[in-house]
């Protein structure tokens, strides 16, 4: 039983004189949509301002109640004047109005015998990429890494900073922060980092929502440790996932850059399928190194070369990389188009999508939620397949696939397409060269369009229906841990 629902049902014996006639839970849920465009002044300490606006949240306007058990119509009316809400915005709800509860009650139900309740016990594995037991800097100075969350660890990440903080020969390190874990070892890398005489530059994004706190005083964490915190652009957030650390060598400047689909969150990455590329790549450095020159002046990237950063040079390229694709059909060629993403609302995109489509361009696509594009369309999208998968973890990685194998491009991005990210906010993709990993990313992505399990088909009515692809059920996600688990098994063996 709830404390809650004990509490209201002996509360009406504290009122001894008085007879109860009704009773009720409820549940205000007030607007957060705090608009943080208006306080971006550079004359002004933006992180106060920030901290002044979040309180305002607090006290924003109602705009929804929910009630436990049902109230007579005069009793709603008095509540929604005093709390000035709309008739229409109350809610009754027959489900506990704050399932918090179930976290606290989880531990003791797996000291049961409730095991139908859980999940087989999944733990991200050690990648077999690198060698944890040798130093991480000159390997990855060899070649590409590319770690794949939950299923492997982010540890490889977080050791790689954590000895950036220590060698010699590393100079700077530069790094975008959006969301981060309670007590993030990735804000202690870089604190021993500027300690240890690096420089370190964070740009920490104050307008990640429901972030905000957190992020407030891990930028001051930083700043007392000696490092440059940046808050950001003046109506763009900064959404991406990159991380640069240079080096200064007996040869130059060489650097270690790595670009994400997700956040630097220690617990995320065994909740979120998510993808990070870790390369010595110089080209790829240094276009990452003018991104961060970018930031530093208050600017956004006005060109690349290789890497797609938005919010002016990622749409318009993946614009050109569509018609390429088109291009290859009308002159009778086999085209291809595949894009992994969370959600599909920009409409300049999609308009291409389906003038590919109508060229006899194949393209699938792999959306998780929003998808304003309707599939299988005859005439207009009948070359576009679209499926969701909602599994276990949240399906959280982007990846862009163009062209067929012999020229095949493929980029793993922080962006969906969304205006909002295409358009509006920092966002970076990048290419991923490496011949062995371009494969193991197709091979991902055409085992998550074979799910036949937790893979929905989007249909041409709007509708998402089961898809009956063969008998046996294939489950992508737990595919992927067992590859996981194999390859690591292998390891331990050899």
């Amino acid at each position: 039983m709830l404390s809650e629902e004990l509490i209201l049902h002996f509360l009406p014996k504290m009122f001894k004189n008085y007879e109860v006639k009704e009773k009720s839970l409820l549940r205000i849920t007030r607007n957060a949509d705090i608009d943080t465009e208006t306080i971006y002044d550079e004359d002004l300490d933006y992180r106060d301002a920030m901290e002044n606006l979040i309180k305002q949240r607090k006290r924003m306007n109602p705009v929804r109640m929910e009630l436990s058990r049902e109230l007579n119509k005069k009793m709603i009316n008095s509540l929604c004047k005093i709390i000035q809400v709309e008739k229409d915005h109350v809610f009754l709800s027959k489900v506990p109005l704050d399932m918090s509860f179930v976290f606290s009650i989880q531990s003791y139900l797996k000291n049961t015998d409730q095991e139908n309740l859980f999940y087989q016990r999944r733990t991200p594995r050690m990648t077999t990429q690198l060698d944890e037991k040798s130093s991480l800097i000159p390997q990855i100075m060899e070649k590409d890494v590319l770690l794949s969350y939950p299923f492997e660890s982010i540890k490889p990440f977080i050791n790689l900073l954590n000895e950036a903080a220590k060698d010699d020969t590393v100079v700077s390190i530069k790094m975008t922060l959006y969301r981060l874990a309670y007590k993030s070892q990735i804000v202690d890398a870089l604190v021993e980092a500027a300690e240890n005489g690096k420089e370190v530059v964070v740009l920490v994004e104050l307008r990640a929502r429901f972030d905000e706190e957190s992020n407030i005083e891990y930028s001051r964490k930083l700043e007392e440790a000696g490092c440059r915190v940046i808050y950001g652009l003046n109506g763009y957030k900064v959404h991406s996932k990159l991380c640069l650390i240079s080096r200064k060598t007996e040869t130059g400047i060489s650097y270690i850059t790595q670009i994400g689909t997700g956040n630097y969150n220690e617990k995320t990455s065994t909740l979120y399928t998510d993808l990070s590329l870790i390369t010595a790549n110089y080209e790829i450095g240094k276009e990452a190194a003018d991104v961060f020159a970018a930031l530093l002046k208050g600017e956004t990237v006005e060109n690349t070369n290789l890497l797609l950063v938005a919010p002016k040079c990622l749409q318009n390229k993946v614009l050109d990389m569509i018609e390429e694709e088109i291009s290859y059909a009308k002159e009778g060629k086999e085209a291809y188009i595949g894009i992994k993403i969370n959600s599909l609302t920009d409409k300049v995109i999609i308009d291409k999508l389906v003038e590919a489509s109508q060229a006899g361009v194949k393209i699938e696509m792999i959306v998780r939620g929003i998808c304003c594009l309707l599939p299988e369309v005859k005439g207009y999208t009948e070359n576009i397949k679209v499926v969701s998968i909602v599994g276990r973890y949240l399906e959280h990685s982007r990846i862009y696939r163009f062209g067929t194998k012999e020229r095949e491009k493929v980029y793993i991005a922080s962006a969906d397409f969304m205006t909002r990210n295409t358009v509006r906010r920092v966002e970076v993709a990048a290419p991923v060269f490496d011949e062995k990993l371009k494969e193991h990313l197709d091979w991902m992505f055409k085992t998550i369009m074979s799910d036949n399990e937790k893979g929905k088909r989007l249909t041409a009515n709007g509708t998402y229906v089961d898809r009956e692809l063969s008998d046996v059920k294939l489950n992508s996600q737990e595919m992927f841990y067992a590859l996981a688990y194999s390859n690591a098994e292998k390891e331990r063996k050899s």
